[in-house]
């Protein structure tokens, strides 16, 4: 992973952690030890979906970038594909508060979406690739001889 992906998955992942902790602790006021284990497992389930589909597509990126935008739209329906597997295996789970979980599901992901957003639009990425070879040849074609 190259610096600038890391630093982008950095600026995505911060927030969303920040924001975890607050769901943690407004779901633990609220709905008690179940309330903040299930804004814990919503907020790692963000985390861990939404960082595993920027190192995937960052990896597509740089080997396929012919398959990028089409790679997105079905990283995008995989991600929501496996929060939906995940929602209909806990469906009835008394393991944690149901309600805290989808808030914090629902917020954590909104706030990822708009970090790496952010991220995306700061971030200096070269459009072209410099080519030493190719201004050589620039170079010694406008020279005299």
């Amino acid at each position: 992973m190259q610096s600038n992906d890391a630093r982008l998955l950095l600026h995505a992942l911060v927030p969303t952690l920040a924001i975890g902790a607050v769901a943690v602790g407004v779901s633990a006021a609220v709905a008690g030890a179940k309330g903040a284990l299930g804004a814990a497992v919503g907020t790692l389930l963000v985390m861990l979906v939404m960082g595993a589909g920027l190192v995937v597509l960052q990896k597509t990126a740089k080997s396929l970038p012919q398959l990028f935008q089409m790679m997105g739209l079905l990283l995008y329906t995989t991600q929501i594909l496996f929060v939906l597997v995940f929602l209909i295996l806990f469906k009835n789970t008394t393991l944690f508060d149901t309600k805290a979980f989808a808030f914090t599901l629902l917020g954590a992901t909104l706030v990822w979406i708009a970090a790496q957003t952010h991220g995306h639009m700061k971030a200096k990425t070269l459009y072209v690739e410099p080519d030493s070879a190719g201004t050589k040849k620039a170079e010694t074609a406008g020279s005299p001889t």
